[in-house]
């Protein structure tokens, strides 16, 4: 089996009609991102553009931009199906004592040990090695929106470590271009990142960092999903991908990064640097307000010697990142029925970008249980910026967002079954009363028990009898109908 890299991946998408070359010269200030805006809402193929006016490096674009992308990258056909791996080895940890319980469960901490990531002495992303010459403008870093600050590196692996060297995290932050060896670290205070830069900023101490671009797609999902502080992405990855990331050691930073990468930027973080970034057209469909954020000034700039920048768009839906977010829904569900055990289904819609909207049905036995969800799902990772949130029962569609919204409007009261909290916000909700800070409101649409009405009888929904269901669907060419 070839490697498992970006080369890899484009073979496989270009094998299954995925991807097309584009040979014509395009700009990368804003024109490609037009381009790649243009294929996403079209639900078209990725894009390589091997033609970019003044630089030499081809740039890829939406690789991940489709559901059947993302379950190939993850080593299967569904996304539900890579799921149901990453569930089995996912659970929390038993509860102490009981033998038989911990047999159980060897395999399973077996295999994440047998995941974890495999330091080599050498790798394709260090074949070239710029340090005193490094130079971020020989990269075709793209501007994606008239009023963006500047070019953004968008889809960077962040590798950062805390002061002690224990927790390895792999994140994905934007990075503005500032000049030919700077550019800004947007994270977000609640982000594993910028948890590892305040144990250096509590030392008065730089923090190495390295951004990798390119290698094997899963890495590209790793940085993003939401784990807790402390486990290690890399694993996830090896995990999903059958085999452990391959990782060497950076030219000048003392950090582990993936091998079979394209671009392996290194630099460090003083924690006594800061400078505006922004504005930046985000996922919100509006542009983030310029702000003050820790700088990366670079050391080193590595590479394989025909190196392909990947990126993508960031912006109003539907756009790639929210293709990963979608997957993080699916990948996630298990591990969240675990905490809130009577959930069936989840669904965060697109036009939620992420934290806006999130519909989830519930299997009821009791008064009351959807607000129960509500308040342990708003106590719960990332869903703590949930907006609206929306619970309805076990044999609603959640992905159906006009049986959803037809149920709240047939099951809720505004009155009886709202809920308005407050709580934590995105940083990037314009909308917050504050920064941090915003009101959230739960509908409660499921079917109300006599309890929770004063013992008055739920009228029964309208069902179809099923023979004459099935009897019409095998007649319906007798009918005459197409």
């Amino acid at each position: 089996m070839a490697a498992r890299d970006l080369r890899w991946w484009i073979s496989r998408l270009e094998s299954a009609g995925q991807l097309r070359r584009v040979r014509a010269e395009v700009s990368a200030d804003l024109e490609i991102a037009e381009i790649a805006s243009r294929l996403v809402a079209r639900n078209g193929p990725a894009a390589l553009f091997e033609n970019v006016a003044g630089h030499r490096m081809p740039v890829l674009v939406g690789a991940l931009a489709s559901m059947e992308r993302m379950a190939w990258a993850l080593g299967g056909e569904t996304v539900d199906e890579a799921a149901g791996r990453l569930a089995a080895l996912l659970r929390p940890p038993m509860p102490m004592g009981g033998l038989f319980e911990a047999i159980k469960a060897a395999p399973r901490f077996m295999k994440l040990a047998a995941a974890a990531p495999k330091t080599v002495g050498s790798g394709p992303c260090q074949e070239v090695v710029h340090t005193a010459d490094a130079d971020l403008g020989s990269l075709p870093i793209l501007r994606c929106w008239p009023g963006d600050g500047g070019p953004y590196i968008t889809l960077g692996q962040i590798y950062t470590t805390d002061a002690d060297g224990r927790n390895a995290n792999v994140g994905m932050y934007r990075l503005q271009v500032f000049g030919p060896r700077a550019c800004g670290m947007h994270w977000h205070r609640d982000h594993d990142g910028a948890r590892n830069y305040r144990t250096w900023a509590a030392r008065g101490e730089a923090m190495p960092a390295a951004v990798a671009l390119g290698g094997d797609p899963v890495l590209t999902y790793a940085a993003t999903a939401p784990l807790p502080y402390g486990m290690n992405e890399l694993g996830l990855a090896g995990v999903l991908q059958g085999e452990p990331v391959r990782v060497v050691r950076g030219v000048t930073v003392p950090l582990l990064v993936p091998a079979d990468a394209e671009i392996i930027i290194e630099g460090t973080v003083d924690p006594e640097e800061r400078a505006l970034e922004g504005p930046f057209g985000d996922h919100t469909g509006y542009y983030t307000p310029p702000d003050r954020y820790p700088v990366l000034r670079v050391t080193a700039i590595t590479h394989r010697p025909d190196a392909i920048y990947p990126t993508t768009v960031v912006g109003r839906f539907p756009k790639e990142d929210g293709f990963l977010a979608k997957t993080t829904e699916r990948l996630f569900l298990p591990v969240i029925r675990t905490f809130v055990p009577e959930l069936s289904d989840l669904a965060l819609p697109m036009f939620g970008v992420f934290h806006n909207w999130a519909f989830v049905s519930i299997k009821k036995t009791y008064p009351q249980q959807a607000r129960k969800v509500m308040h342990a799902l708003w106590g719960l990772g990332q869903l703590m910026y949930t907006k609206y949130l929306v619970v309805v029962d076990e044999n609603v569609n959640v992905h159906d967002t006009e049986e959803v919204l037809w149920r709240v409007g047939a099951e809720a009261d505004p009155r009886r079954d709202t809920v308005l909290a407050e709580g934590p916000a995105d940083v990037l909700d314009h909308a917050a009363p504050r920064t941090g800070a915003a009101g959230k409101l739960g509908i409660d649409a499921t079917r109300k028990l006599p309890e929770e009405v004063g013992g008055q009888a739920w009228p029964e929904p309208i069902v179809p009898d099923p023979e004459v269901t099935d009897r019409v669907t095998r007649r319906w060419k007798d009918y005459g109908f197409e």
